[in-house]
């Protein structure tokens, strides 16, 4: 009596308790406090387990059998684990153990006694490794140093909602401000401020409802979770399952904590037996751990993203799907994880997403542990927690896995080690937001892709471009034998304007989608590598447009208007150009006589932006002067930076001192600078201090003239000007 009476005070409380979070708040659930532990030192093999995990679409946390075997201890140093073989239904019908059930937790006596980690590829599917839960506790309490002064995840919507509130307050200001009386402006305020808390509440309640439906839907049962709820597991509680189909979850809950009580699984006494020890060899092939889940790549994409990412082919990529209604930027402030629940990390979210997928660990208050083995393997890291759904299970003859969607940005993962990740809930990393914009006007096509990519500077440039890459390849069918012009920029507080931009224009005969995204990540690079600080990043934004065909041009010839000018005087060049496949075109070009240069014959290089005859680059070398590689070793992030914007593009043409013109003397720059003083004495201590500086160090820049075109000019030729002083 006394047993039936307290199954249905409980019912009556869990439905109490439902009706209340509906009706009356949407406020955060108690945090989950973190079940008991049994140590490593406890196990002494035979132990009878249970594992907690999802398998299908249900998102139903279910268990299966585990007998523990025995534990393999890596000395001194080395890692520590326990095999474990599994068994019932549940795994005859996933085919073994998965790939994605990492982190799942097992019990025993409703003790947990760590995390699935691992199997052994192309043996037994049954058989597993566990991860000690000590040895993933530690995790939490080290060092965080990432995700400081950066631009943190915000809610789109929210913000919104927010600037649409502040918009109507600004209007109602200006309305009262144009003659409303007080009475009438205090009367409309009232009225307004009614229906805003009226309006407002009818948002919070349907908000409510909203979170209540999702997670009752989600996480069907979970208030039946033994672990949670009694402190237990039972490694029977599936025979009762079945044979009590018909009970409701509390009263399964309260059954197989009465069962607890009066079966003990046997253990094995030190005092009367020797331990069960299995030592299996120790280079034994497990399956490989590095799983990445990609979303939204087109194959190309995905080939590119692979290449760049992974060039030593140490990680598995997997498709994964984005969970339906989730959104470009949706992020959930109060979510709640279970220890079986599934539970993703990622280093991209958006239109394009890159991360994996594993099982929740354990729970305490807001700090999770999940996966029982590393993601990529960085330690302290600033990546993305998510929740995730089970779509359904794929198993073989040698290995198998566990497909899933990745839902919201819930938290942020923190750790990432050998024994698995750690990460917060409701805490949010450092992002750089990203827009891509792709237009193919061969086939009247545009679209726009956003995502945020986890500020890891190891990783920034690669997914940068990869991302950029996945954006072209996806919206354009236009990438062999085309033409296209890029322009981006990255806001940062790597130098002082704030901004990088650059524009440019390639052509490829076979992919042209390469070079679009390589000055970009080589400026994001620049931006990663600052060995003074850690440079932050607000966003980057990317345009770009391609045409089928080849958009080049070839320089015909280039002629001044007169054969002779003095120093600092300009000089038009009439310039033929030759379009590939189309009519020659005569474009007239200024050039100014640097104000230092000596007389005599001027020997012009007119060339291409993006070509750099070699001649040059030796005579520079030759000179003594530095070349872009020795600048690079010493210069600034900000120099480095400033240089690629002023990088000549390519569909520009170049009028710059060629090979054919001798470096002036040190003592011929000074009697040319003496010269100038005399002519304009105002101006000769400014002469001294910048142009003998720059004409030393920056001669090459200061001496050119850059002519924008509509074509990317592929070649260089030669001409010639007269130097006199009047």
């Amino acid at each position: 009596m006394y047993k039936s009476w307290k199954k249905l005070r409980k019912i009556k409380a869990g439905v109490c308790a439902c009706l209340t979070a509906v009706l009356v708040s949407a406020s955060v659930l108690p945090a989950l406090a973190m079940e008991e532990i049994m140590p490593y030192g406890e196990i002494w093999g035979g132990e009878e387990a249970t594992c907690y995990t999802v398998v299908d679409g249900s998102g139903e946390i279910q268990p299966f059998q585990v007998d523990l075997i025995g534990k393999m201890d890596g000395g001194k140093g080395g890692s520590r684990s326990i095999m474990a073989k599994a068994s019932g239904a549940l795994i005859e019908q996933t085919g073994g153990v998965l790939q994605g059930m990492s982190g799942s937790p097992v019990y025993v006596d409703g003790r947990l006694v760590g995390a699935l980690a691992s199997g052994i590829k192309e043996m037994a599917p049954y058989t597993f490794f566990i991860t000690p839960i000590e040895d993933m506790l530690p995790l939490w309490n080290l060092p965080d140093n990432k995700n400081k002064g950066k631009l943190a995840s915000f809610d789109l919507k929210k913000y919104q909602e927010d600037k649409a509130k502040k918009a109507e307050e600004e209007a109602k200001k200006e309305a009262e401000a144009k003659g409303e009386t007080a009475k009438d402006g205090e009367a409309a305020k009232a009225d307004s401020e009614g229906k805003a808390a009226d309006q407002q509440q009818a948002k919070t309640e349907a908000k409510q409802a909203e979170e209540v439906a999702a997670e009752a839907g989600k996480q069907p049962g979970k208030e039946a979770k033994p672990e949670k709820e009694a402190g237990k597991a039972d490694p029977d509680k599936k025979e009762t399952a079945k044979a009590e189909p018909a009970k409701s979850e509390p009263a399964k809950a309260e059954t197989a904590k009465d069962e607890n009580a009066k079966t003990e699984p046997a253990k094995a006494d030190p005092a009367k037996n020797e331990p069960t020890k299995t030592e299996p060899a120790k280079d034994l092939d497990k399956e490989p751990k590095s799983i990445l889940f990609f979303s939204g790549f087109t194959s190309n994409g995905l080939d590119y993203l692979k290449k760049k990412l992974d060039p030593k082919g140490e990680f598995s990529f997997v498709p994964m799907g984005i969970e339906a209604g989730q959104g470009l930027l949706s992020t959930r402030y109060n979510a709640e994880l279970l220890p079986g629940s599934p539970v993703g990390v990622a280093v991209v979210c958006g239109d394009f997403s890159v991360g994996a997928a594993g099982t929740v660990t354990t729970v305490d208050g807001k700090k999770v542990l999940a996966f029982g083995h590393s993601f990529l393997h960085k330690g302290n890291v600033n990546y993305f927690m998510t929740d995730a759904s089970v779509v359904g299970t794929i198993s073989g003859p040698a290995a198998g896995m566990k497909i899933s969607n990745m839902g919201a940005i819930i938290g942020r993962v923190n750790q990432d080690r050998e024994t698995g990740i750690a990460g917060i809930l409701g805490e949010f990393p450092s992002v750089v937001p990203m827009k891509i914009r792709v237009e193919d006007k061969t086939l009247g096509r545009q679209a726009s892709y956003g995502v945020r990519i986890a500020y890891d500077e190891d990783y920034l440039p690669q997914l940068t471009a990869g991302v950029t890459y996945a954006a072209v390849s996806k919206t354009s069918d236009t990438t062999s034998g085309a033409t296209a012009k890029v322009d981006f920029t990255i806001r940062t507080d790597a130098l002082p304007g704030g901004k990088v931009t650059r524009s440019n224009m390639f052509y490829g005969a076979e992919e042209v989608g390469q070079n679009v995204v390589g000055e970009l990540a080589q400026a994001m690079s620049v931006i990663c590598s600052n060995k003074d600080r850690e440079s932050g990043i607000v966003d980057v934004q990317a345009n770009i447009s391609l045409e089928e065909g080849r958009h080049t041009a070839s320089l015909i010839s280039a002629t001044p208007e007169k054969p002779t000018a003095a120093p600092g005087e300009t000089v038009n060049f009439k310039t033929t150009i030759k379009p590939y496949r189309g009519e020659s075109q005569t474009l007239t070009i200024p050039f100014t006589v640097p104000r230092f240069q000596q007389e005599g014959v001027m020997h012009l290089d007119v060339r291409g932006g993006g070509f750099i005859p070699v001649t040059a680059a030796m005579l520079l070398q030759q000179a003594g002067l530095e070349t872009a590689d020795e600048e690079g070793k010493s210069q600034k992030v900000a120099d480095k930076l400033q240089n690629l914007m002023d990088t000549p593009k390519n569909n520009e043409i170049i009028i710059a001192p060629g090979a054919g013109q001798p470096p002036a003397s040190e003592r011929e720059q000074k009697r040319m600078i003496r010269e100038a003083a005399k002519a304009a004495k105002a101006q000769a201590e400014e002469e001294q201090k910048n142009h003998k500086v720059e004409f030393l160090k920056d001669k090459k820049k200061s001496d050119q003239t850059r002519f924008e075109t509509e074509y990317i000019i592929d070649n260089v030729i030669h001409a010639t000007l007269k130097v006199e002083r009047k």
